[in-house]
């Protein structure tokens, strides 16, 4: 990302705070974990047992890291039922759902090429 050199400031500042954010944004998701949980809610709720579930390996501090991170950047939503116990459901906003599409291609492109990586794999030698 890098920011164009406008002749007006206020474009300028405009461009370089997008950057900044871009930046934040990038840094926040892509992590392993907020990968697999934005996979994991995809087009449905799910409850934070559910959703340690569907993420393996996943420990109860990293999911809740995580889903406070993406709620934070208004990918997911939280939403809390008055029960006992609380029942809180977590579900992917439209920015977060247009965010998966993107996922969803990069499981595409691991899926396409997965053969080619492991044989590189295989082959290099450190």
């Amino acid at each position: 990302m890098v920011t164009k050199q406008l002749g007006d400031s206020s474009d300028e500042a405009d461009l370089r705070r997008a950057d900044s954010l871009a930046r934040e944004i990038f840094s926040d998701v892509a992590n392993k974990w907020a990968l697999l949980i934005i996979e994991a809610l995809g087009e449905r709720t799910l409850r934070f047992s559910e959703l340690r579930d569907e993420v393996e390996g996943i420990s109860h501090k990293m999911l809740t890291q995580n889903l406070r991170m993406l709620e934070r950047n208004g990918l997911a939503e939280r939403k809390v039922h008055p029960t006992v116990p609380p029942r809180v459901e977590y579900t992917l906003t439209e920015p977060g759902q247009a965010l998966r599409a993107t996922v969803d291609l990069i499981c595409d492109w691991t899926h396409l090429y997965f053969g080619h990586i492991e044989a590189a794999r295989r082959d290099f030698t450190t």
